[in-house]
Order: C-alpha cells, then sequence, then structure tokens
C-alpha cells in the first residue's frame, strides 16, 4: 500500500469557501475517487490556507491521478476548484507539491521486531 502526501496554497480570502465545498462534495466526484482507487483520502488545511492531502492506494500516485484525469465529473471540479488556490500552475491535481515521507511508526515498529 502506497501512502502520498502533498500540498498546495488556498487563498486567504477563500477559505471559507474552500471548506464549505468540501464539506459537500459531489457525489458523483467521490465516486470516482473511490473507483480510481483512492483510500483513506483526507484533506487537512490551516488557517494560513495550507492544504495538506494525504491518500493511501495500491496503484503509484501517477495511476491515480491518470484514473482521475480520465473522468469527466474531475474535469468540471478541477476547473471549479483552480480558482482557490495560489502560486498554481495547472490543474490543482497535477499542480500540487509532493510530499517525502520521512516516518512511518509501523514500518519502524515492524523494523525493531523481526
Amino acid at each position: 500500500m502506497g501512502r502520498y502526501c502533498f500540498q498546495l496554497r488556498v487563498r486567504p480570502d477563500r477559505i471559507a469557501e474552500y471548506r464549505e465545498r468540501h464539506a459537500a462534495v459531489w457525489p458523483d466526484m467521490l465516486r470516482a475517487l473511490r473507483d480510481a482507487g483512492w483510500r483513506n483520502y483526507s484533506l487537512f488545511l490551516g488557517e494560513d490556507g495550507l492544504l495538506i492531502g494525504y491518500v493511501e492506494a495500491e496503484a503509484p500516485l501517477e495511476t491515480l491521478q491518470a484514473a482521475m484525469e480520465a473522468t469527466e465529473v474531475n474535469a468540471r471540479w478541477q476547473a471549479e476548484m483552480a480558482p482557490f488556490f495560489l502560486d498554481l500552475d495547472g490543474r490543482p491535481d497535477t499542480g500540487f507539491v509532493r510530499l517525502t515521507e520521512v516516518f512511518h511508526l509501523e514500518d519502524q515498529l515492524a523494523a525493531i521486531s523481526g
């Protein structure tokens, strides 16, 4: 199982609306994410607009992104979400900064137990 983390920055003047939009994501978008293999997907948003995303999947992140890119609902969602972000070069789902995992408790516990 792969674990992927990324960051974006939401415009400070759009944080409240961004939260509202994610309180009730379109059902078709939710199903598309599930069907594309996104598991345990979460977004965390700081008061300064720092957005951290986390997802787990059996496939590489690029495969997940390609599966979503093939859906019509994702094209509509990305078009609506793009204006919410600062320093975005392209769509939100392809313009984020991927973060490198440096610690995972279960991996280290497994390494010391055997």
